[in-house]
């Protein structure tokens, strides 16, 4: 298998919770974060969502205090960087061939239209029958929930994992406007799920070539793990 050295960035097509009707999208920095890892050592990588088009963002993940964290205000002052935003691949459109890993981002949209994307999963699955890395931060895991691999068997199923806790959804006071419990549901799909002694606190979680973080804290040493993986061949 040919390296190609490009990785496909998954980011949400969703802008608002259904039940509350407020906004919502791509938690900015776990783009950023994860991009000037694999970017810095010489990856392109590509932002895909499930509709195409403009990628709508989170408004809290551009608070300052928020964008102050580890270069994502560089990057959201780089009109070229956020160009990138306002022109996204469709999901129908990518060749998994042309990629060496997949990354599912997050932000509270993705638990709107990552599970059930038929598309999604068909390139997750594609990706993982390919023998190449499958990674995903925060709420991005969702997208592996349904994801069933050749031999009718969930991706999930008896892997080590991690994603957003519901302690966590408590603590940023979602629990009541999210469409499911995404560590219950990790759990249900035969994942062995752990997570961080202290809410929000980096955790990334290895298993062969899935890689999973948990919240936007984990989003760089999620970049860095798949950097290894890559580089380890």
């Amino acid at each position: 298998m040919a390296a190609t050295n490009r990785i496909l960035a998954i980011v949400t097509s969703a802008d608002e919770y259904e039940k509350a009707g407020y906004r919502t999208g791509l938690w900015l920095g776990e783009l950023t974060h994860f991009t000037d890892v694999l970017e810095e050592a010489g990856y392109t990588v590509d932002v895909a969502s499930p509709k195409g088009g403009k990628v709508p963002l989170d408004p809290e993940s551009l608070a300052q205090a928020v964008l102050a964290q580890g270069g994502t205000l560089e990057r959201y002052q780089d009109r070229a960087y956020m160009d990138r935003l306002d022109r996204s691949l469709s999901l129908a459109e990518v060749d998994p061939a042309r990629y060496d890993a997949i990354y599912l981002t997050g932000g509270h949209g993705t638990m709107f239209d990552f599970p059930d994307s038929p598309e999604l999963q068909r390139l997750v699955a594609a990706f993982h029958e390919a023998g190449k890395v499958v990674s995903a931060v925060c709420h991005g895991p969702g997208g592996l929930l349904n994801v069933r691999l050749a031999d009718g068997s969930l991706l999930l199923a008896g892997r080590k994992a991690t994603g957003f806790s519901w302690n966590e959804e408590a603590k940023v006071q979602r629990q009541e406007v999210v469409p499911f419990n995404l560590e219950e549901e990790l759990q249900s799909r035969g994942a062995e799920y752990s997570k961080a002694w202290f809410a929000l606190a980096s955790h990334v979680v290895e298993d062969d070539r899935l890689i999973t973080g948990q919240n936007p804290a984990s989003a760089e040493g999620v970049g860095h793990a798949v950097l290894k993986r890559l580089q380890a061949g």
